[in-house]
């Protein structure tokens, strides 16, 4: 087990100098002077000039690339160009919100996502199972942004029990979860049902059936964990997701997380930031991988990883 944590890590090397040389190379196709948005709107030429050296602008191409990598394995992400604040620092701030906002929302979706697709893999062809598998299609075509809108509309304003903007109590988490974490119930919900099923018709499930096991037990001891050993590759797909995904959801709460925090940088073309959460993005959904792959051992100790 230790050998394979060790080859996988290694194995993330070449790929996030890949990312990372892709990053910087369409950060620099943006429009835009980052010296003059470094030194202001209203800055003379001089000023605009000395921002241009200080940040490095005259150096190579190549040079400036070795430079930031440089930075970001030493965790020297450079400052933002609006603020001159570490851009380490302004990102530890919106990740806590975010962490939370896709906590919340992946627990609930989960619980419900898993105990819908069981539910209707037990209830196949009746009409809790259509019924259920109908709702599940339409939060799947639900844009989160509309459902949004609407919790807001119809929930947040007319009873005044939530706020609709910001993180101010435990309580304002509950709408921005909800919204973040319909789509994700739904399909796992469809994605549950799908393998409980194919699992269902296996030989062993059969043979268990005809002892005269009860659907309780055939289901908990037999079912479940062959069942669940595809589910965890959507959970771990659908929680990288929730991290990387929620900028929607953020700007229409106006959630001081990473997501609004992408959209205020595109917006005032802060390089460095959108830098640094592209690259924190693309590391959550290759450790989150990783992590699904110990997982499947856990669930099932058949499968053995080299």
């Amino acid at each position: 087990m230790f050998a394979y944590i060790v080859r996988r890590l290694l194995e993330m090397i070449p790929v996030l100098l890949v990312i990372s040389l892709l990053v910087f190379g369409f950060i620099k196709l943006l429009p835009g002077d980052p010296a003059r948005i470094y030194a202001g709107p209203d800055a003379p030429i001089e000023a605009v000039e000395a921002a241009r050296e200080h940040l490095g602008l005259n150096d190579p191409l190549p040079q400036q690339y070795l430079h930031w990598l440089t930075g970001l394995v030493h965790g020297d992400l450079g400052v933002t160009y609006r603020t001159q604040q570490p851009v380490l620092s302004v990102i530890k701030k919106s990740f806590l919100p975010t962490l939370w906002l896709a906590l919340a929302g992946f627990v609930w979706s989960v619980i419900l996502g898993l105990l819908i697709g069981v539910f209707a893999a037990l209830k196949r062809g009746k009409w809790q199972d259509w019924s259920l598998m109908s709702l599940a299609v339409g939060g799947i075509s639900m844009p989160p942004f509309w459902l949004g809108l609407l919790l807001i509309q119809f929930v947040a304003m007319p009873f005044g029990l939530f706020s609709v903007s910001g993180f101010n109590k435990p309580a304002d988490i509950i709408l921005p979860a909800l919204t973040l974490g319909a789509s994700v119930a739904a399909v796992m919900a469809r994605f549950t049902r799908s393998a409980f099923l194919e699992v269902m018709q296996e030989d062993y499930v059969r043979t268990a059936r005809a002892k005269g096991l009860r659907q309780r037990l055939i289901v908990w001891k037999h079912v479940m964990r062959n069942a669940l050993i595809p589910v965890i590759t959507m959970l771990g797909l659908q929680f990288g997701f929730l991290l990387g995904g929620s900028i929607v959801v953020e700007s229409v709460f106006n959630w001081p997380g990473l997501g609004w925090l992408l959209i205020e940088s595109i917006k005032s073309q802060d390089q460095p930031v959108i830098q640094a959460l592209v690259m924190l993005f693309v590391f959550e959904f290759i450790l989150i991988n990783l992590l699904v792959d110990l997982l499947y051992a856990v669930v099932n100790p058949a499968i053995r990883l080299r």
